[in-house]
């Protein structure tokens, strides 16, 4: 009779921890921020390629936040994509890391257990962390497996100042992206995020924080703004074409 007590106890157990599994099956791709806050520069220590890399390993499609997206990213970050962070709570003696996945508001997702490491070299203690953290990311239902054509990076053809690409998705049309000068503008604050003006003045963009750094929504418009190499960018579809812009921006 206990035999059979616990045989139902245990099975009972296992359904509790299988209805506590969360489901992200919606999310077909994830953005890793370029640089954590615990280090100093972009992929400082490679925590941000290593986070990108062992999340590619669960079957999503994953991007660094300062990297090129497929049009089917940049167009539905709210709707497919989730925003991958390492919180870094380490004490005296171990380095402690959490990886954190949100959504293009900033809601908390899914948190991993905390990665630990003892190790004193601050490359090699981040990284085994990291490592450990990830190993603790059983929790969850994910099967959308990519295609290995679908994390080929496109060849990219530079003529001039416009650059020839195609298309991530349909693979059967041409995106252009076009770099233009562009006038100076002027970050204003507002309410979850900021308007760019110029010097008439007049609002030329309304932008939208994410949940990651330096990546914003273009409010009224199809497109974002974002900081790669140290230089802002908009990006939007003009006339069925992705147009890309360079941004003279001072926040």
């Amino acid at each position: 009779m206990h035999r059979f007590r616990v045989t139902i106890l245990l099975v009972f157990t296992s359904l509790i921890l299988v209805g506590q599994e969360i489901n992200l099956e919606k999310y077909k791709y994830i953005v890793v921020s370029d640089k954590f806050h615990f280090v100093k520069t972009i992929d400082g220590f490679q925590t941000s390629s290593l986070t990108k890399f062992l999340l590619k390993k669960k079957g999503f499609q994953v991007y660094l936040s300062n990297e090129n997206f497929p049009d089917e990213l940049s167009l539905n970050k709210c709707n497919n994509a989730l925003f991958a962070d390492v919180k870094d709570e380490s004490d005296f003696l171990t380095t402690k890391s959490i990886i954190v996945l949100n959504d293009c508001k900033g809601k908390n997702i899914y948190t991993s257990k905390v990665g630990k490491s003892k190790l004193k070299d601050y490359k090699k203690a981040y990284q085994e962390s990291i490592r450990n953290a990830f190993d603790s990311m059983t929790d969850f239902i994910y099967s959308n497996k990519p295609s290995e054509q679908s994390l080929i990076t496109p060849e990219i053809t530079i003529i001039d100042k416009i650059v020839v690409t195609p298309d991530p998705v349909s693979q059967k049309k041409e995106v252009v992206k076009e770099i233009l000068p562009s006038e100076n503008l002027y970050a204003q604050p507002i309410p979850n995020g900021f308007q760019l003006v110029n010097t008439t003045p007049e609002v030329v963009y309304v932008l939208l924080k994410t949940g990651v750094k330096d990546i914003f929504l273009l409010k009224d418009k199809t497109g974002i703004v974002y900081k790669s190499v140290e230089k802002w960018f908009v990006e939007f579809y003009q006339n069925e074409m992705l147009v890309t812009k360079e941004l003279k921006v001072k926040f």
